[in-house]
């Protein structure tokens, strides 16, 4: 059980430094919690390859910063789609 564990850690890394994928992106393509992908990335992950490590950190620090932008375009979307059903401009 703990290879699968390490190997699924390593997966992910390489997934979410490949795709610029977020924690809950990467969850919904491995079928596993965020908590679970969070808890690969951050805490195994960092005991089984280190440099691997720190290239999904850097993915991870960029989405953070950017998680705000992409909330407010949701919302403005949803907003948008509201209007739209109501047949208003």
């Amino acid at each position: 059980m703990k290879g699968i564990v390490e190997q699924r850690a390593v997966e992910l890394g390489k997934y979410i430094c490949a795709n610029g994928a977020t924690v809950r992106a990467a969850a919904k393509r491995f079928g596993i919690s965020k908590s679970t992908v969070h808890k690969d990335v951050t805490q195994r992950l960092r005991q089984i390859d280190r440099p691997l490590y720190r290239r999904v950190q850097g993915v991870l620090a960029i989405n953070k910063a950017q998680r705000h932008i992409r909330g407010g375009q949701a919302t403005k979307e949803k907003y948008a789609r509201l209007r739209e059903s109501r047949g208003q401009k």
